[in-house]
């Protein structure tokens, strides 16, 4: 069995750029420690705006300009780099808050092989979230797991309201 590790934005606007919260401060060496103890293929992504961000409909809704590519606050915090680079992890570009295009590339790495997915990283009450729910729709047989303790909401809140809606969807909440 095959197991995969999905590393949900962890760039430097989510944790003390603009969007950035002490909890998601808290859980950076615990992400870098799961990305180097974790056995198997990893996974990870980037939200990815442009300039025009505030123009679009996300923008709108959350008038904060964040993660526009190319600028320091897109990229990944460097600890979280280095760990990912020594795994030579696949990096997913994302404009929004789940990624259609993980999910294609888990099934191809699994290779037909039985697999389940681990799934970390910020914010656990928007891409979080909605990363594990389209993983969970499109592998409804596979375990996806969500590690909690490797997660930081928007506010604590909302992070332990993200876990329970998970734990509704037969998302195995750690």
């Amino acid at each position: 069995m095959k197991h995969f590790l999905v590393v949900v934005d962890m760039q430097t606007d989510f944790i003390d750029g603009a969007l950035g919260t002490q909890e998601a401060v808290a859980v950076k060496p615990k992400v870098v420690e799961k990305i180097r103890s974790f056995r198997g293929p990893v996974f990870a992504t980037l939200d990815t705006h442009g300039e025009a961000y505030l123009q679009t409909a996300e923008g709108r809704h959350l008038p904060v300009a964040h993660c526009v590519k190319g600028t320091p606050g897109w990229a990944l915090a460097p600890e979280i780099a280095e760990a990912l680079q020594e795994r030579d992890a696949v990096l997913v570009e994302k404009p929004t808050f789940g990624s259609l295009v993980l999910p294609q590339l888990i099934e191809d790495a699994a290779g037909g092989e039985d697999f389940d997915v681990t799934v970390v990283g910020l914010c656990t009450d928007i891409c979080v979230i909605s990363n594990a729910l389209l993983l969970k729709a499109r592998f409804h047989e596979k375990e996806v797991y969500v590690d909690a303790a490797c997660c930081a909401g928007v506010s604590p809140e909302k992070h332990e309201a993200a876990l329970e809606v998970m734990r509704s969807c037969q998302i195995n909440v750690l």
